[in-house]
């Protein structure tokens, strides 16, 4: 399995590569031999990107590109994931989490998007939610759909 991240922005906030690839080998699971690409942008590119592919005019926290290409080198090529740091951090910030539970769950996110995962209606969504409350349980953080504000 081949994980790229590619840093646009540099931060000392942001999780390291190391932190970034076990998050996502959590996601891929037995995804076999595969490739992905992991790409940390700033607001600007973040905002051009969801502009361009969505049509929202607004930066967002993440963005999955599954590949229509052919293998590579017989890797199965799943595609991209663009996080948006700035955004990232606002929402943790605004949400009460924690920073590092807030980018473990969104690589998973961006990453179940390639894996077919989506939460266009409601039993998508419980299903994709699903997956991620069990990803990341497994990784020691808390449900991040289950938000407690305050005392």
């Amino acid at each position: 399995m081949e994980i790229e991240i590619q840093r646009l922005i540099d931060d000392p906030a942001l999780p390291d590569n190391s932190q970034i690839e076990s998050w996502a080998l959590a996601a891929l699971g037995e995804q076999g031999d595969c490739l992905v690409n992991i790409r940390l942008v700033d607001e600007a590119e973040g905002w051009a990107l969801n502009r361009q592919w969505r049509g929202r005019d607004c930066a967002t926290n993440v963005l999955s590109f599954p590949a229509s290409s052919p293998d590579i080198d017989g890797q199965r090529v799943l595609g991209d994931v663009v996080l948006c740091a700035p955004v990232i951090e606002r929402e943790a910030l605004e949400q009460g989490k924690s920073l590092h539970a807030h980018w473990a769950h969104l690589v998973i996110h961006g990453l179940l998007h390639l894996l077919g995962f989506d939460h266009i209606d409601g039993t998508q969504a419980a299903r994709m939610e699903s997956r991620e409350i069990d990803l990341l349980a497994n990784l020691g953080i808390d449900n991040p759909y289950d938000i407690h504000h305050g005392p």
